[in-house]
């Protein structure tokens, strides 16, 4: 199985943060988010990881190519933001297995990746991709799913306006290749995964569900807030030992340190979190 991690983005919401690193280089406890993703896809099982590249591009590439993942990634460049489906659609020659693992490497997620993948093999055979979903304490800015008995998923409804239910997409996804192919053949315009592509596969996707944590850091008080939620989760702390801090002695990364701690200073973070997302 090989794994998609989406990191095009611009991270809006996190300015300034993103200002000076890409959301994908957030740091939780110093460590880069993309290195925690990249620790566990490969620690689970998963050796070649594709990561999509656009905004701030040459901060992604230098810290994968100086860091212990770097062999088993490969690089997609994206002079123009594609959109999830676009990514998916134009470097389609590049995924080599008939499983895929698609994921935004801006959200900060913990799960058994094994386990994970054992749920899409074994998925009903008229199931073609397996969502990973959690509970959320903001359903109106998630996808908001129901299941059946079976757990697969029988409806999906993006950012609803009423209370549904708080059983969310994670955007994290398991997917047989071959079955996405079709779809993206009857449109050759679809760009985005979740509006165009995911309602195709209502009925026909299985869940597994995330126990541990997951949380979308995408504003500036959900990055603070992450560093302590997970202060004290054993699953955290082995994950957070096992790679290395971003905040390394090197003189660019000692400087981008005193910018980035600039940055933090402007903003409603305090002091707490600030510690835990600069400590080396």
């Amino acid at each position: 199985m090989e794994a998609l991690l989406l990191a095009a983005g611009l991270g809006t919401r996190l300015q300034p943060l993103t200002s000076e690193l890409p959301k994908c280089l957030m740091p939780i406890h110093g460590r880069p988010l993309l290195g925690l993703w990249l620790e566990m896809l490969i620690s689970g099982g998963i050796d070649r990881i594709f990561i999509n590249l656009h905004y701030l591009a040459p901060l992604v590439r230098e810290y994968v190519s100086t860091s212990p993942y770097a062999r088993h990634v490969r690089f997609l460049e994206e002079p123009e933001l594609l959109g999830t489906a676009g990514t998916l659609k134009t470097f389609r020659k590049e995924y080599s297995d008939n499983a895929l693992l698609m994921a935004h490497a801006d959200n900060l997620t913990l799960f058994d990746v094994r386990e994970f993948r054992r749920s899409f093999e074994n998925r009903p055979k008229d199931c073609a991709l397996t969502m990973m979903t959690f509970e959320t304490d903001d359903p109106q800015s998630c996808g908001i799913v129901t299941l059946d008995k079976e757990k697969r998923v029988i409806d999906f409804v993006e950012k609803p306006k009423t209370d549904i239910g708080r059983l969310a997409n994670g955007a994290v996804y398991i997917m047989d290749i071959a079955a996405i192919d079709r779809i993206l053949k009857t449109d050759p315009e679809i760009t985005d995964f979740s509006t165009e592509i995911l309602p195709h596969f209502v009925g026909h996707m299985n869940s597994f569900h995330n126990h541990l944590y997951h949380r979308d850091i995408g504003n500036v008080t959900a990055l603070a807030d992450a560093q302590k939620e997970i202060r004290d989760r054993p699953q955290a702390q082995a994950l957070i030992s096992a790679v290395p801090s971003y905040w390394s002695m090197e003189e660019t990364r000692q400087l981008r340190l005193r910018q980035f701690q600039a940055c933090l200073a402007t903003t409603s973070v305090d002091a707490a979190a600030i510690t835990l997302m600069t400590e080396k």
